[in-house]
């Protein structure tokens, strides 16, 4: 979920226009919205700053009276400022909540006129077809005060003795600003990657609806659904679980309904990552799974991020998240190969040590086998993955790990007790021999099962990478030489075996090998942890 400045958009917002009534450039539009965002202290947002970029107004013969800031209610902004003994009150937002609080329209001959219905219809009709476009569209009203007893008492929200929100109405609409934000050029190609990584983009915004249609179809994002503020503002948590899934788009939004469709999509058994950048979007990141800033946010928005981006880009999110989906692939390889090779060597270990006189292995050589097999395994890290294990996100499954563990566990011991019924009946070895043969046989099988289970493919249709087979075919052939090392040998208790035997437990092990490849293909859904949800939540009973 994201907002789209900055996003789809370049993120540079521009004042392209400052127009009367009937769309005609306008200075005393200008002039109004200028001194509004020189004068006003609240957090300088990028509307301001292209307001400011283009208009210069001289405050020298200003004073400024009065404040009456932003909120998501209102969505205006005031500033009362005293000219020339005269004082004046310039409002701008969001053009419906602008006009609103209008009751006359001022034209460009400074002739003034109560408004009406048809005078209402043009402006929308203008409105709309500005919005189609992708400009974002303010309103600019203002009005003349007379000075009050008391204008430093008590709070904006309402004292009678001051100027207060009460104060905006019966305004006069002075015009339109106009403001663009260009698509970025290559978002079209990175929503296509975003989909064929199984992830789903929804735009949440405060911008006009038809702003944001025009944004995602220049981005070529398919919207299946649309929801505004107000219509969310009528359904209940049940209703907005079902809407959340099918909707693509939610616009004009406060930050309260932001959290409400976070919550609505995990509810649904979806895993949100959120991405903002402005104090609004603070409670959104701070309940979303995944919480995405950029470096130029707001204090308050980077604290509540999980991941702090240096380039507000989605194309940098897709990267970040193929490179998790690679380590949580990697991982899985690991826990997989450990658990099942340990258990498997337990079992041998306990159900061998009923029955022979002496220790199947000494602690040393458990010790140099863990080392020797975990060599490979810190390769794992730079491994190869392959692609359909990137494709879909996945999530931890215990109930697989454990299964796999069993299955390929019991298949690694069932080898090592062949392996034992061959030293102990065929080649009637002594304790030293039968160490050294076992320890060979269960870290060659330790290292060979790490190439069955890091792909879903068959064993040879998968690369590994470079530094995971060259370290195992190293310590192959390094423990193979273990014993014929003097110093090495007899520190370990390890002593040389016959040609003959090697060549058994050779065979021994390329025969688990088959068998595990086999077992991987017959039981393949065990092998990998897939796209997870939770079941859809049934139909509420009353209509969306």
């Amino acid at each position: 979920c994201t907002d789209k400045t900055g996003t789809l958009t370049v993120g540079v917002v521009q004042l392209d226009g400052a127009v009367d009534p009937l769309g005609q450039p306008s200075a005393e539009v200008r002039r109004a919205a200028g001194i509004n965002a020189a004068l006003q202290t609240g957090l300088l947002n990028p509307l301001d700053e292209a307001i400011l970029a283009s208009v210069q107004v001289d405050l020298s013969h200003l004073e400024k009276v009065k404040e009456i800031p932003y909120d998501f209610v209102r969505k205006r902004l005031s500033v009362l400022i005293e000219e020339n003994g005269e004082r004046i009150l310039l409002t701008k937002g969001a053009f419906e909540p602008v006009l609103a609080v209008c009751r006359e329209i001022v034209w460009q001959d400074g002739k003034r006129e109560s408004i009406e219905n048809h005078h209402r219809e043009s402006l929308q009709q203008l409105f709309h077809e500005w919005s189609d476009q992708g400009y974002r569209v303010l309103g600019v009203a203002s009005r003349t005060l007379t000075a009050r007893p008391s204008d430093a008492g008590g709070d904006w929200l309402g004292d009678s003795r001051g100027y207060s929100v009460a104060d905006e109405t019966e305004m006069v609409f002075l015009g339109f600003l106009l403001f663009f934000d260009p698509p970025k050029p290559e978002m079209e190609r990175t929503l296509a990657a975003m989909r064929d990584l199984g992830i789903e983009l929804k735009v949440i915004t405060g911008d006009n609806h038809l702003v944001a249609l025009h944004v995602a179809r220049q981005v070529g994002l398919e919207v299946k659904g649309l929801l505004t503020g107000p219509q969310l503002h009528q359904l209940h948590d049940e209703a907005l679980w079902q809407l959340a899934e099918r909707t693509t788009i939610f616009a004009e939004v406060d930050p309260n309904q932001k959290e409400r469709i976070i919550s609505a999509l995990q509810r649904t058994g979806h895993v949100v990552g959120y991405l903002g950048d402005g104090i609004n979007d603070a409670p959104a990141l701070q309940l979303a799974d995944v919480g995405v800033s950029v470096h130029n946010a707001v204090d308050v928005a980077r604290e509540a991020s999980d991941f702090v981006l240096l380039e507000q880009s989605l194309d940098v999110l897709r990267q970040g998240i193929e490179e998790g989906r690679r380590l949580f692939a990697n991982t899985l390889k690991y826990v997989y190969t450990t658990t099942s090779a340990n258990f498997g060597n337990m079992v041998s270990m306990a159900g061998l040590s009923v029955f022979l006189p002496f220790l199947p292995l000494l602690p040393t050589q458990i010790l140099l086998n863990n080392f020797l097999s975990d060599i490979p395994a810190m390769a794992i890290a730079s491994d190869h993955v392959d692609r359909e294990l990137i494709d879909r996100p996945r999530r931890w499954d215990v109930r697989q790990i454990r299964n796999f563990m069993l299955v390929f566990g019991l298949i690694s011991s069932l080898f090592d007790f062949l392996t034992f019924g061959l030293l102990l009946l065929v080649w009637r070895v002594s304790p030293e021999e039968f160490r050294t043969a076992w320890f060979l046989e269960s870290l060659f099988t330790e290292l060979l099962i790490l190439f069955v289970v890091r792909t879903r493919r068959p064993l040879l249709r998968s690369r590994p990478g470079r530094y995971l087979w060259v370290s195992t075919l190293l310590v192959a052939m390094g423990s193979v030489l273990l014993p014929w090392l003097p110093y090495v040998a007899s520190w370990f208790n390890f002593v040389p075996l016959p040609a003959a035997l090697m060549g058994q437990l050779l065979a021994i092990t390329l025969l688990y090998l088959v068998c595990s490849e086999l077992a991987k293909r017959t039981i393949a859904h065990w092998h990998w942890p897939t796209h997870w949800r939770l079941p859809h939540v049934p139909q509420a009973p009353w209509r969306d």
